[in-house]
């Protein structure tokens, strides 16, 4: 159960047979492809994209998982850029790739994930806006590195957001610090996950202090608009959007994508929310606590499940495993890609832009296989 939470059976099948050939898509074309071929998907904005990293210690506050050591997170930071700066954007370190790989415990290559190109480039200068640029932060899933939110991020980047998302020590499978030691997961020996939604939730809070104080962490920091911050989370990223939210207010909406909500559900919450999952994920469902939460949820709200996806459908592991031969779900790994990025981006844009997204009205023959449950 450990290992399907948190790197997911499937991705792991269909990754090692399409480097060994040993699954039944073998023979196709897509999976006979270099694996130096693995790319993330194309931004759909105007803007072309920075990255670059940062690294945050949080003195004082011990790491719940490690006490002896002060709680340290590494970030990455995604944003629009004047131009590319020339220096493309790694997608996960060599060290990262072969501590996520061997989590699996299937052999894969320990340098599988360090060939993906990204789509941004490192340090590129930050285009610089009136009145601010919006913050959205991502918070992956439990034992999954952060790197696995990158096409989204990229995405939004694109878009004219800021992105953060965050490496939740010793909360993931492969976080490298800048003195070159990389961290396991240690909290996935002893699972505990409301701990891990609280956790989160000081994490967040503590980012947020950490780019929007008199002298951010990162130095385009003054570019952010304090006033207009969202978090997006992918399994236990998306059930610590609410604990998020209800400990820090400058958090104005949340995206849960397909979290079970693994805390108690007994606080209101009055911002906007939306909740996009799987097909199970649907009223009366497997997970009762997506309809505990849902009547917790008292302003602006939406609740969608995308036809014949996974768990891990909603990453990057969806485009890139289509890429290897070896599709993660049913339906098709780019086209849930762009379901993913289009209504994630028309809800933020609403909420934090105040831009009219029709998409968020009810169904789309533009986009058949979402289906909105409880609008």
């Amino acid at each position: 159960m450990r290992r399907a939470f948190l790197v997911g059976a499937a991705v792991a099948v269909a990754l090692a047979g399409s480097v060994y050939g040993g699954t039944a898509h073998a023979e196709s074309p897509a999976a006979k492809a270099s694996v130096s071929a693995l790319a993330l998907p194309e931004p759909t904005g105007n803007h072309p994209v920075g990255m670059t990293t940062v690294h945050l210690e949080d003195e004082g506050r011990a790491d719940p998982w490690v006490p002896t050591e002060d709680r340290e997170l590494m970030i990455s930071i995604w944003y629009p850029a004047t131009k590319p700066s020339g220096t493309p954007a790694p997608y996960m370190t060599t060290a990262e790739s072969k501590e996520y790989g061997e989590s699996t415990g299937l052999g894969l290559p320990p340098d599988l994930f360090t060939t993906v190109a990204t789509q941004a480039t490192v340090d590129a200068k930050p285009v610089k806006v009136r009145s601010g640029l919006p913050l959205v932060v991502l918070s992956p899933g439990f034992g999954m590195p952060r790197a696995t939110l990158s096409g989204l991020a990229e995405d939004l980047a694109s878009r004219g957001y800021v992105v953060a998302g965050i490496g939740h020590n010793y909360e993931a499978n492969g976080i490298t610090f800048p003195d070159g030691h990389t961290t396991p997961c240690v909290a996935c020996e002893n699972t505990d996950f409301p701990r891990v939604g609280a956790v989160r939730a000081q994490d967040v809070s503590f980012v947020l202090d950490e780019l929007t104080r008199k002298y951010p962490a990162w130095k385009g920091g003054a570019l952010i608009d304090k006033g207009r911050i969202a978090m997006v989370g992918h399994s236990a990223g998306g059930f610590s959007t609410i604990p998020a939210m209800l400990r820090d207010p400058r958090i104005k909406v949340g995206v849960n994508m397909d979290g079970n909500f693994r805390f108690p559900n007994d606080a209101p919450l009055n911002r906007p929310v939306l909740m996009l999952g799987k097909p199970s994920h649907v009223p009366g469902g497997q997970d009762p606590t997506w309809d505990e939460t849902w009547n917790e949820l008292t302003g602006w709200k939406r609740w969608l499940s995308v036809d014949r996806t996974e768990h891990l459908s909603f990453t990057d592991l969806a485009p890139l495993a289509k890429q290897l031969g070896s599709p993660l779900q049913e339906l098709d790994g780019d086209r849930v890609d762009i379901i993913t990025r289009a209504y994630v981006a028309a809800f933020i844009d609403t909420h934090l832009r105040g831009r009219n997204a029709p998409l968020l009205d009810g169904p789309s023959a533009q986009f058949p296989e979402v289906r909105f449950h409880k609008s």
